[in-house]
């Protein structure tokens, strides 16, 4: 049976070259002092940290059910991967900002083994590069419906891909400015550059975490299904002996758990009949839906033209 993707090779790929790389980098910070290795240091420590978060999180999430928590704990990788944009803020972001504006505020700092650190920040591209390639071909076997990589993170519901690919995308354009202001240090003598650098870094990182909070609190408050599985599910309700599709809600109870309520008119069948079709339903929605576990609740009634009208009443409306 073949393995389906879930974004979990990504992490494990993740956290071994972060380890190797932050080694180097702190390595390079204690032979050079630069303010840019140090930004990048904290940034692959803090990255080292989040993928064994994410890791304790899918742990989490395949628990099963328990008396407490019903429908499982699939929404655990979402706390967890909350708990990661909260350190990549502050940790890599914020922390890194801090440290690049007092040496610039206090421009003392000088940068040596210059060529050293070149090496190092390279060294760090190829290992993080690679990590970002696995990332990739985990997106691509993930996006069946080959969306753009960025509608793809923003709808996907796979936390942990979206943390890595973003993780690794800002440690590749971190890499980079830290490159490029060690190189313009040995050029022109002036440390400015390599702090400057540094700050660039935090704040990219700062950027990064407040989008993903973003998506994670989407994420843990509820999102429904994308609109290509609405689609599916309600293809499942376009039969004969199924009068209407009054109503139809999903929730996300994890990356690959979904639960279905629908409310169907089916006037006039017995109420043995009622059921054969419900039981239909739900294996063609389940048949069609195969990558993920579903939770199916139909009910039948008779059509009210005021339904959605009453429903709209009873929705709090947003501020």
């Amino acid at each position: 049976m073949e393995k389906k993707a879930n974004g979990m090779m990504a992490v494990i790929a993740a956290l071994i070259s972060n380890i190797l790389v932050a080694i180097s980098k702190f390595v390079g910070y204690a032979l050079s002092g630069s303010a840019a290795m140090l930004n990048e240091s904290i940034h692959s420590v803090v990255d080292c940290s989040n993928q064994i978060f994410l890791l304790i999180g899918d742990k989490r999430a395949t628990k099963g059910q328990s008396e407490l928590h019903q429908f499982g704990e699939g929404r655990a990788k979402y706390f967890f991967s909350t708990i990661v944009a909260m350190m990549l803020f502050f940790g890599g972001g914020a922390l890194g900002v801090m440290e690049a504006v007092e040496k610039l505020l206090h421009p003392a700092h000088e940068v040596g083994n210059a060529w050293l650190v070149i090496a190092i920040l390279i060294f760090g591209m190829i290992v993080e590069g690679s990590s970002l390639w696995i990332a990739i071909k985990e997106i691509r076997e993930l996006n069946v419906e080959r969306q753009p990589i960025y509608r793809f993170l923003k709808e996907s519901r796979h936390s942990e891909i979206l943390i890595i690919f973003t993780e690794d995308f800002c440690a590749m354009i971190g890499l980079m400015i830290a490159l490029f202001g060690t190189i313009l240090t040995m050029i022109t003598g002036n440390a400015f550059f390599d702090a400057f650098s540094g700050l660039l870094i935090g704040l990219l990182l700062m950027v990064a975490a407040i989008f993903l909070a973003r998506e994670f609190y989407s994420l843990l408050i509820g999102e429904s299904v994308t609109k290509r599985d609405l689609a599916v599910i309600k293809r499942a309700f376009e039969r004969p002996d199924v009068d209407r599709l009054i109503d139809v809600k999903t929730v996300h109870l994890g990356p690959a758990e979904i639960l279905i309520g629908a409310k169907v008119d089916s006037a006039g069948k017995q109420e043995e009949v009622g059921y054969e079709i419900i039981n239909e339903i739900e294996a063609e929605i389940r048949h069609q839906m195969a990558d993920k576990k579903v939770y199916i609740y139909i009910e039948t009634d008779e059509y009210d033209p005021h339904y959605m009208e009453k429903r709209r009443k009873l929705v709090r409306p947003s501020h």
